[in-house]
């Protein structure tokens, strides 16, 4: 029988809601892990390499699963999980430690988008180069699931007094979020159908149109409860549709991401998509949007399980 280790940070009774997700992501990948007749075991991450590494290689696991998205509760560092594992040349699942750390960091992420032609909100660091005139929301700049986002942080430019160290300022575009899912190798990889974050218009008729944590992670809240996910578009929105994928797969090529990603968009008054952020590492839990997107197509869980472990990083010894 097969073994598998899924790799992840450690949780707590203080964890907060987006890092207790990574344990219903290793449920799911653990029941489908069972159904493809592997054995498995969880493993917690942290910076001692050498007992990590001889953990590993005594359990001769021929697949890590790396759910590492955060290291001392930041995700800085997230990188340093799959480093870790192509430096003692361990099979793991999704992107490798180069693309990890260039789309985690968003100021790293939109300047290598903005040379490749991919449009990107426009963003700053200094308070010299904001437009007094625009709105801009401020977000960390190495934190995913939107980590430290709420309502208050979308402002006129001219109220822009600071910019606080490890955040930078993005333009807001008030309009319509996509999340478009990726599933494949290197080379060969399939963009999925994309789902529109649906905001209620009633609820967010004067409130900024965003995807704060609240809206992710806490399900009593207003802003959870009056936004939802859609796979349903209008037929005027099928030029918009093709637009959204090919930029998709466009990412994926630029930032070579393999096993699986998420390309996240904001589509403005002027019906053009801008890519806000791109995660190399997304949730895979049950009801995150990525799975979402694999069962549109008919995807079972088990077959996405699979997918990403015949789409495994190997090391260029052919591991």
């Amino acid at each position: 029988m097969k073994h598998a280790i899924i790799l992840h940070n450690p949780v707590t009774n203080s964890s907060k809601e987006d890092e207790l997700d990574v344990l219903n992501q290793a449920i799911f990948i653990e029941t489908a892990l069972e159904q493809l007749r592997y054995s498995s075991e969880r493993t917690i991450f942290d910076l001692n390499t050498n007992n990590l590494i001889t953990l590993i290689k005594k359990s001769e696991a021929s697949v890590v699963f790396n759910l590492v998205e955060t290291i001392n509760e930041s995700g800085r560092l997230s990188f340093a999980a799959p480093a870790m594992l192509e430096l003692f040349e361990v099979p793991f699942t999704g992107s490798d430690a180069a693309a990890i750390f260039m789309t985690t960091d968003k100021i790293i992420c939109k300047t290598i988008l903005s040379f490749n032609k991919v449009d990107t909100p426009f963003w700053a660091k200094h308070l010299a180069d904001i437009d007094p005139e625009k709105y801009y929301i401020t977000k960390p700049i190495s934190e995913d699931g939107s980590v430290g986002i709420d309502d208050a942080l979308i402002v006129r430019g001219s109220d822009i007094k600071k910019i606080p160290k490890g955040y930078f300022a993005e333009e807001y575009i008030h309009g319509r979020e996509f999340n478009i899912s990726i599933i494949g190798g290197k080379n060969e990889f399939r963009v999925l159908p994309p789902a529109e974050m649906c905001f209620s218009s009633e609820y967010y008729e004067t409130k900024p149109r965003i995807l704060g944590y609240k809206a992710k992670w806490d399900e009593t809240s207003m802003e959870y409860q009056n936004t939802t996910r859609s796979f349903q578009f209008k037929d005027a929105d099928a030029e918009l549709i093709v637009e959204l994928k090919k930029i998709a797969g466009k990412c994926w090529s630029i930032f070579g991401l393999s096993g699986y990603a998420r390309v996240d968009l904001r589509v403005g008054a002027d019906n053009r998509p801008k890519v806000i952020e791109i995660n190399a590492n997304p949730c895979i839990a049950p009801d995150s949007g990525f799975v979402a997107a694999c069962n549109e197509v008919g995807l079972t869980n088990t077959e996405i399980i699979k997918r990403i472990i015949d789409d495994t990083n190997r090391n260029e010894a052919g591991i």
